[in-house]
């Protein structure tokens, strides 16, 4: 069975966007293939963290992820904490030597993050190295990710087949699966911009706990456009489509059924139609989430996951320690 792997920082509540273009992959792949769904904490501290928030965050996540569909009982779903499994640094810091610079700081996510704080660490520059560590760690065949990540796991494919080259077969190239909806949910009040759990305007983004009528009130307040026509355009219409897009995948319809739905009405058709799918849908998560925070089961994942992703990292670890010359032969 092929590997799929991915995960989510948990640096703040969970949005929509996050669910559409990460969790439901996971939910809708689990049955097909052997799952490694990891919680990115090393990530997280790229940006200044609270410990005690961080902490809770962890737990939050990997409840919602169970609470929005992912099968923890599945034989062949792994979910773990990437800091319970020092493989990931140790192979991290081999891929970063065989890096060149420009290759981390041509990065998107970079160039962004950077211009927003001058005063950013090493590891915001060295983190794509990390995130590859945690693909290629596992043999990981499939990524799921957005389009906005892709350029990293275009960096993990050319490290792996580097590595091969250089020092036989070593890594599986993984590929990026980007859903064909979903992909990238925009700002609610600045469509041209990606949907984000550290958004500065409580109106921009819907998070998966918020409470129906603040839900409500932000999809009603969505930036739309002067036009008046209901149709999916990106690039002309990036609020409408976002719309549409939030339709489609909460409502389990095609983006064409979308809009023969609402190509006769008007924006506020459309927003109220979107409201009606999106509001049961998380408020069934938001139950579901309680009840597996009261359960308890959270850690018993969180054990089982990292002993078995200690047991398979340390093995490819292995190969490449030695491969690359270190210890004793």
């Amino acid at each position: 069975m092929d590997r799929l792997l991915t995960g989510l920082q948990p640096s703040g509540s969970l949005t929509i966007g996050n669910y559409c273009g990460g969790i439901s992959q996971v939910a809708n792949y689990q049955k097909k293939y052997e799952t490694f769904l990891f919680v990115p904490d090393m990530h997280a501290i790229t940006v200044p963290q609270d410990p005690d928030a961080l902490h809770k965050n962890i737990i939050n996540a990997v409840a919602m992820y169970i609470a929005c569909g992912v099968d923890p009982n599945l034989p062949d779903m792994h979910i773990y904490i990437q800091s319970e499994n020092l493989y990931h640094a140790n192979l991290s810091w081999i891929l970063e030597c065989h890096t060149p610079h420009g290759d981390l700081t041509r990065m998107h996510q970079f160039k962004m993050k950077s211009a927003k704080n001058e005063a950013f660490t090493e590891g915001l520059v060295t983190y794509p190295d990390l995130m590859a560590a945690d693909i290629l760690l596992y043999d990981a065949k499939y990524v799921p990710t957005g389009i906005d990540q892709k350029q990293h796991v275009e960096l993990a494919r050319n490290l792996a087949e580097r590595f091969n080259n250089r020092y036989g077969e070593m890594f599986v190239i993984p590929e990026p699966l980007i859903p064909t909806i979903g992909a990238k949910i925009r700002d609610l009040q600045n469509p041209e911009a990606k949907m984000s759990k550290s958004t500065d305007n409580p109106k921009s983004a819907i998070f998966l706990a918020d409470d129906e009528k603040v839900i409500r009130k932000k999809i009603m307040s969505a930036v739309t456009d002067s036009d008046g026509k209901v149709a999916y355009d990106e690039e002309n219409k990036p609020g409408v489509s976002n719309l549409l897009t939030l339709y489609s995948v909460f409502g389990e319809v095609t983006i064409d059924e979308a809009v023969d739905k609402f190509k006769d009405g008007g924006y506020g058709d459309l927003k109220k139609g979107v409201a009606e799918v999106v509001i049961p849908k998380i408020v069934a998560f938001q139950d579901k989430y309680n009840e597996v925070i009261k359960s308890g089961i959270v850690d018993d994942v969180l054990d089982a996951g990292r002993d078995y992703s200690n047991k398979i990292a340390a093995e490819k670890y292995e190969m490449v320690r030695k491969a690359v010359g270190f210890g004793r032969i």
